[in-house]
Formats: structure tokens, C-alpha cells, sequence
């Protein structure tokens, strides 16, 4: 090859490596992890940043279990007014727990404040969904209110929640007997609770009486059978 050949091709050669060096430069650019710029400098002199001041440790609230714990003593002491105050401050220092929610709601319900009961209760079921106690005292609660149809909303989500809640499930049967006039579901209800009560060895005589009138009462409303028409002339 010839020299002027040779340059030629080695201009090329060069001019495509100097064409190729700027992507590669990008790509290492793009793969290495990036930093931080300094701050630019400025002229004018500069304050000393001012010592930041240690933050305030946060105060000692005590352990929430023994908390809960001894609060619940107190309400089954009948200590209304001393359990209302031990749970009113536990729903305070610990807002995101149910338990004092619920308490709190029913010692509203036991002292005749059913507004304040309904929120507090309310308040428990929506941060756990899973707690029938609380639906079974809005059941009650609606009952007396007068909200019927809140009331066997509640129930049936504490009893769908554990089929086993007794108590919800024979409030349930008398808002559906006394109240909504539903004497087949309530029948299925008491007889359901009966059932319950017989494999525990136990016995309710208000329900037997209650699910007797209201078999006699079913009965007596059931239409007579059609008459079979005479074979014979």
C-alpha cells in the first residue's frame, strides 16, 4: 500500500474512534452512580449554620397492655366514672388501638351517653374490622335508637365475623321478632341460639317460650292445605 493510502486510511480510523469516544463517555456516565455538586463559592463572607438544638425525647406513656389491662379491672369493678377516665387517656396516648375504643364506647353506653357510645364504637370497628364485640353494641345501640336497619347491619357483621357470639346472635332474633316483625328469620335465629345452648349443657326458658308463641304463630298463619277434590259422585 502506499504511504499516502496508509495516511488516508489512518485519518479515517482516528476520526472514527474520535466519533465513538463521546458515546462511550455518555454510557460510563450513565452506568457510574451519581454525585452531588458542590456548592458554588461566594464572595460575601458566610453565617456559621446555627447548631441544631436536640430534639425532646418523646415522653414515657407507659406500657399499653398493662394499661388496658388494669383499666379493665377497673370496669369490671363497676368503677364507671374511673374506667371512662383510664380509657378516655389510653384512646389519647394510643389513638390507633381498638381495644380502649371499644371500652371507652361501652362504659358511653352503660352511663346513657349513646351518641358518644356510637362514635367511640364506630371509632373501634373502623380500626378493626374484624371486632364483633364493638358490632354487636352498635346492633344494641341502633336498637334503641331506632335505627332497625343499622342495627341488623351490625349484628350480622359481628355475626358473620364469629358465627359463636351468642349474644349478638339472640340480639339479632329480637330485633327481627319484636322489632322488624319477622317471626320465620327470628324463629331460625332463636332455634339456631337454642342449638348452641343444648351442646354447652345449657338451657334458656325465655327462648324456648319466645320460639314456642312464635311457632304457634307461624303455624296459625300458614295457609291451609287445598282440599282434594271427591273422587267419587
Amino acid at each position: 500500500m502506499k504511504a499516502s493510502s496508509k495516511r488516508v486510511a489512518a485519518g479515517h480510523a482516528l476520526r472514527a474512534a474520535l466519533l465513538a469516544l463521546p458515546a462511550l463517555l455518555l454510557a460510563a456516565c450513565g452506568s457510574a452512580p451519581s454525585r452531588p455538586e458542590p456548592p458554588a463559592r461566594s464572595s460575601a463572607p458566610t453565617t456559621p449554620a446555627a447548631t441544631p438544638k436536640p430534639a425532646a425525647p418523646a415522653p414515657d406513656k407507659g406500657d399499653v397492655q398493662a394499661r388496658f389491662d388494669a383499666a379493665l379491672e377497673v370496669l369490671k369493678s363497676g368503677d364507671l366514672q374511673q374506667a371512662e377516665q383510664q380509657f378516655g387517656e389510653l384512646t389519647k396516648d394510643f389513638p390507633d388501638y381498638a381495644g380502649p375504643w371499644t371500652n371507652l364506647g361501652i362504659v358511653y353506653a352503660k352511663t346513657k351517653r349513646r351518641d358518644a357510645a356510637i362514635t367511640a364504637l364506630t371509632r373501634a370497628a373502623t380500626l378493626n374490622p374484624q371486632n364483633h364485640v364493638a358490632f354487636n353494641w352498635l346492633g344494641m345501640l341502633n336498637r334503641e335508637a331506632g335505627n332497625y336497619d343499622r342495627a341488623r347491619l351490625a349484628y350480622e357483621k359481628a355475626l358473620q365475623i364469629d358465627p359463636d357470639d351468642q349474644l349478638a346472635r339472640l340480639n339479632y332474633a329480637i330485633l327481627l321478632d319484636q322489632y322488624l316483625k319477622q317471626p320465620q328469620a327470628a324463629l331460625a335465629q332463636y332455634q339456631a341460639y337454642q342449638q348452641h345452648q343444648a351442646q354447652a349443657g345449657k338451657e334458656d326458658l325465655r327462648v324456648l317460650a319466645w320460639s314456642a308463641e312464635l311457632e304457634a304463630k307461624t303455624q296459625a298463619a300458614a295457609p291451609a292445605p287445598a282440599a282434594k277434590p271427591e273422587k267419587k259422585p
